[in-house]
């Protein structure tokens, strides 16, 4: 494989500074600011609306802000056209709610597709042995490689589109939704195996969630976007100190303390 790297730097994987997001007169983001620290896993939370896609969207060129500006892996990426962006877009690694998998496509084929574009040289054999490496990480069995994304189940299709975010061997890895739709059981088993990738694979991952569970067993901080911009960023004791109204809702309503005390028996892996 191609050796394709970023400026070398000890600033932290993601800085985003003053990000405005705009859409018309609506105003999504106004000076929003977030560090995310090399290898944790941060979770990502607010209300509907709060632009917490939108701010991913941001930090992988898939949104123009409006202004503000935003650096990846030691690289300023505000306004520079995505192919000038190649070395740092080859490092990360985007699962987008549902999977978005190519229905055309099998799952190896999918996996292969951000090989091809950013590889294009490597020998298909080459190509399909990756794939089926980042198929059976994701925690899917073998003959998964050659179905169809109709003929997976949902959580099938999210691992699936989790073995195409790791094919390039990334950096960082953007996880929109990762749990939505998953039973309680199946959730438990995708928290898992991402902490379990993050830690052997020495990630950093970006992660939206509104799974109270996800937050508590496998997020080191936890960033809260609420009045278009990120209000408080810290472990979940410190932003339980934060005085915000839905912060408070948040994590001290029903479903908050329920997820404390599973949290606190030991109940989740």
């Amino acid at each position: 494989m191609a050796n394709i790297k970023t400026q070398e730097t000890d600033s932290p994987p993601i800085v985003v500074q003053g990000l405005e997001n705009k859409f018309g007169d609506f105003f999504v983001h106004q000076d929003l600011d977030l560090t995310v620290k090399s290898g944790e896993i941060i979770g990502v939370v607010g209300g509907s609306g709060t632009g917490k896609s939108v701010l991913m969207r941001s930090i992988i060129g898939l949104q123009i802000p409006s202004a503000g500006r935003i650096q990846v892996l030691g690289r300023d990426i505000t306004g520079v056209d995505p192919d000038q962006n190649i070395g740092v877009r080859c490092q990360w690694g985007v699962l987008f709610q549902g999977g978005a998998l190519f229905s055309t496509l099998t799952v190896g084929e999918n996996v292969e597709v951000p090989l091809k574009q950013f590889y294009p040289d490597i020998e298909p054999e080459v190509r399909r042995d990756i794939a089926r490496y980042k198929v059976l990480l994701s925690g899917l069995p073998e003959q998964a490689i050659a179905k169809y994304p109709s003929e997976l189940s949902g959580g099938m299709k999210k691992r699936a589109g989790l073995a195409r975010a790791l094919s390039l061997d990334p950096k960082l890895l953007f996880l929109d939704e990762p749990t939505a739709g998953l039973d309680p059981i199946g959730a438990a088993k995708f928290d898992q195996l991402t902490k379990e990738l993050q830690q052997t694979l020495g990630l950093t991952v970006f992660l939206i969630t509104h799974d109270l569970d996800t937050l508590y067993e496998i997020c080191d901080r936890v960033a809260v976007l609420a009045d278009r911009r990120v209000i408080a960023v810290g472990t979940i004791p410190e932003l339980l100190e934060a005085d915000h109204p839905w912060i408070d809702d948040y994590f001290n309503g029903p479903r908050g303390r329920a997820a404390l005390g599973t949290h606190e028996r030991g109940e989740i892996a």
